[in-house]
């Protein structure tokens, strides 16, 4: 599975990844007119498993799509914090738990940015923990900043005039 087109049609569950300041909200409507159901976790990390919102959410039924926050914890808290609370073994078993659960991860990217110091440092850190996570999940890099094909095939062409009745008003 290599693009996102392919990850709706195949996967029952997604979560969505990428750097601070990224445009999600196109991809997640797309989402839901595609029968995703988003969800995300509420508050702050757990302080003694921060994994659990997450694995709660994975217990919903149907189609999902979770607008994520272990793999941002995962490179901003060493970034801002020196540390993060979310260990390698709770982020390898969270994406086990959603490829148990038909699913995919989705590496959001934005190559029309200029990055600063910091942007690129975690843009060098979600792409060394992708490639760790694409181990145990499938993993599907999406570049939201450069054009890219639509998710679904584009609406048909009006067909003007096919209509011959005419239209009065009043």
């Amino acid at each position: 599975m290599r693009t996102l087109h392919e990850a709706v049609s195949q996967c029952r569950t997604l979560v969505v990844e990428g750097p601070d300041g990224i445009g999600r909200s196109g991809l997640l409507a797309e989402l839901v007119r595609n029968g995703f159901m988003i969800r995300r976790s509420r508050g702050h990390l757990h302080h003694v498993d921060p994994t659990r919102p997450y694995r709660e959410l994975l217990a919903a039924p149907g189609r999902l799509a979770v607008d994520g926050g272990i793999i941002h914890e995962l490179v901003y808290g060493p970034l801002r914090r020196g540390h993060s609370r979310v260990t390698w073994i709770q982020a390898l078993d969270f994406a086990e738990s959603v490829a148990e659960r038909d699913g995919a991860l989705l590496h959001l990217t934005d190559s029309g940015r200029e990055p600063d110091a910091e942007s690129a440092e975690a843009a060098d850190a979600f792409d060394r923990a992708f490639r760790t996570l694409a181990q145990h999940v499938t993993v599907v890099t999406l570049d939201v900043g450069g054009p890219g094909p639509p998710i679904r095939a584009p609406a048909p062409a009006p067909q003007l005039g096919r209509c011959k009745r005419k239209l009065t008003v009043g």
